[in-house]
């Protein structure tokens, strides 16, 4: 299994950036890609709500986005150092929430999350 921690969360004000770091450890190999979740406030009280998908970065640096992040977020990988970053740009209220790094495996089509981390905690304020 990889073991994931993410650090580089906090409280922010709306407009701010903000970047997250996630170090990857142990089982690399079974991977071939790494992507953050988040859950926000009111999701996390519903239990039913998924994880909203962020940004995926694959090892040989294709990138996807969801929705409410393009053009703000950007995602980046240092292969020496086995971290992805998540550089948040324009941040306001919406993105509030608790991200997770995750790491799996990519087939273009489909992502199969092989592991995920402990979650870090971002707030923005307006």
């Amino acid at each position: 299994q990889v073991h994931l921690v993410e650090s580089g969360g906090g409280l922010v004000q709306a407009g701010d950036s903000l970047r997250l770091s996630c170090v990857a450890s142990g089982d690399i190999f079974r991977t071939n890609a790494m992507a953050w979740f988040r859950q926000s406030p009111g999701n996390q009280r519903d239990l039913g709500k998924q994880r909203e998908f962020v940004a995926r970065i694959s090892y040989n640096g294709g990138t996807n986005f969801g929705d409410a992040v393009k053009g703000r977020f950007t995602i980046s990988r240092d292969n020496a150092k086995n971290t992805v970053y998540l550089q948040m740009n324009s941040l306001n209220s919406d993105d509030t929430a608790v991200y997770f790094c995750t790491a799996g495996r990519f087939d273009g089509r489909y992502y199969d999350i092989d592991s995920w981390g402990q979650g870090i905690q971002v707030t923005v304020s307006s």
